[in-house]
């Protein structure tokens, strides 16, 4: 028996908009400004009719309500530091934009349960406050933790720089409260790790980007504040090497391990280029390594890394290296690691890949994926960079010196399928810790398990039948 299409959304009109406020309250409601309606690379502006500000999980609930009354579409919004668009709505019926910006209270804290409870539009580096405030620490760690909010970084399982030893932000949950499509509230902050009562609709929800429902408060998981910390800025021949020094490290120091990074000369001219300012630890090399490990009182994991590191140089592996002997050295380090994307955009990229594949077939990648890009046109420079610790690597190409990235326009689908084909050959994922969005939607068909695709959509037409939350964002 055949279905019949769905119906179509409605725009978010000012007679909605009328009723929505007298439904849910005054000051709910604002215009959507230029900041509302942009993401930040500049590739994708959205259109709303509103931004709707709800303050609590009820007003939440009764504007979903409302919507999946009317037919309006929801884009979800946190920080908006998304890169692959999934807070911005192009085209179709004008959507109403939520932003959870208000939900901002730090619920509870509960060192002896190591758990801090928190509503979506806390900023991530409100979290990681919350937390060390009563001596525990959140390890989720991003470039944009003063602006992304942990709504967001659940929505989109973000990862960062300590997922080799912590996970993603999948792995830092423990429970979630959300608003699903017909405005029913899934109550689930509870602060267990285990808890087998049926299909986990946390982790559903998790990584959903709204395309679910909407996250309004977290319980997160909590560590102990590392007593001793070893960081190390290490020049290596390759990303061979490179690969070689971490085991070495994870033969040493276990777990200890928190951060493992993979960064390329272009990366450090872009710096020099933009950001003079920030100067690296070394001057001469292709390839660097950025390692930490940390560990409680009497870890001494700076001993564990200085003999990975000696056999690294005995090998032939590492060429130079400076440890960190301050912690303004040690940020100084990050800081130059983590303004790496800021210079990216000073550039323009032609285009981003956010790749993941198993860590033994990375230099081979590499190497290919340089010739292969450069058969298409020898001027382009790429900038490969990431968390080599977990197989994650921003595989970026830019356009040549003193040329605009629209001069290479023409190439860019064929930069972009060239990269994710030899990662898809590679058994690796074409999107490894920023999502779908709308960006990739294509890529999620072309490269995504067939089965995968089905249960995805079933599961989108069984908690969502009418279609509103995020429209065109993770599946078309």
């Amino acid at each position: 028996m055949s279905q019949s299409a769905p119906r179509a959304l409605n725009d978010a009109s000012p007679a909605f908009l009328e009723h929505l406020e007298a439904r849910v309250g005054p000051g709910i409601l604002r215009p959507a400004g230029a900041a509302d309606l942009e993401e930040p690379r500049g590739r994708y502006h959205g259109r709303a009719g509103a931004v709707a500000l709800p303050r609590d999980t009820e007003g939440v609930a009764a504007i979903v309500c409302a919507c999946a009354e009317a037919r309006v579409g929801i884009v979800p919004r946190a920080g908006g530091t998304g890169l692959v668009a999934g807070q911005v709505m192009p085209e179709g019926p004008l959507p109403l934009l939520l932003s959870v910006e208000r939900l901002s209270a730090v619920r509870d804290a509960s060192p002896a349960d190591n758990a801090l409870t928190v509503e979506a539009g806390v900023t991530l580096a409100g979290v990681q406050e919350a937390a060390e405030a009563v001596n525990r620490l959140f390890p989720l760690s991003l470039g944009s933790e003063g602006s992304c909010r942990i709504g967001g970084n659940l929505a989109t399982n973000a990862g960062g720089v300590q997922v080799l030893r912590y996970g993603n932000a999948r792995d830092l949950c423990l429970g979630i409260e959300a608003v699903l499509p017909d405005g029913s509230v899934l109550h689930g902050l509870r602060r267990l790790r285990k808890d087998n009562t049926g299909y986990d609709l946390r982790n559903l929800l998790i990584g959903s980007e709204g395309s679910l429902g909407i996250i309004t408060a977290a319980s997160l998981r909590l560590f102990p504040r590392p007593a001793d910390t070893a960081t190390a800025w290490v020049a290596t021949p390759s990303p061979a090497a490179a690969a070689r020094i971490l085991q070495r490290a994870l033969d040493r120091l276990g777990e200890a391990v928190s951060g493992f990074e993979l960064i390329h000369r272009t990366g450090l001219d872009f710096l020099a280029e933009h950001m003079p300012d920030l100067r690296p630890p070394l001057a001469e090399g292709t390839w660097f390594a950025l390692i930490e490990a940390s560990g409680g009182a009497g870890a001494q994991v700076q001993d564990g890394l200085e003999a990975a590191l000696a056999e690294a140089f005995e090998a032939g592996d590492a060429t130079d290296a400076v440890l960190a002997s301050s912690l303004a050295q040690r940020q100084a380090m990050w800081q130059i690691r983590e303004t790496i994307p800021e210079a990216n955009r000073a550039v323009g990229a032609i285009a981003s890949h956010d790749i993941s594949l198993p860590l033994s077939a990375i230099p081979e990648f590499i190497d290919e994926g340089l010739a292969r890009l450069h058969a298409l046109d020898a001027s382009m420079r790429v900038n490969c960079f990431g968390h080599l610790g977990d197989g994650n690597l921003h595989y970026n190409v830019f356009p040549a010196a003193g040329r605009d990235r629209a001069d290479y326009d023409a190439l860019r689908a064929r930069v972009t399928e060239t990269v994710h084909d030899l990662v898809h050959a590679r058994e690796g994922s074409v999107s490894a810790e920023h999502g779908i969005g709308r960006l990739k939607v294509d890529d999620l068909v072309r490269y995504g398990d067939p089965a995968k695709l089905a249960a995805m959509r079933a599961i989108k037409q069984a908690l969502d039948p009418v279609g509103i939350m995020n429209p065109g964002a993770l599946l078309a």
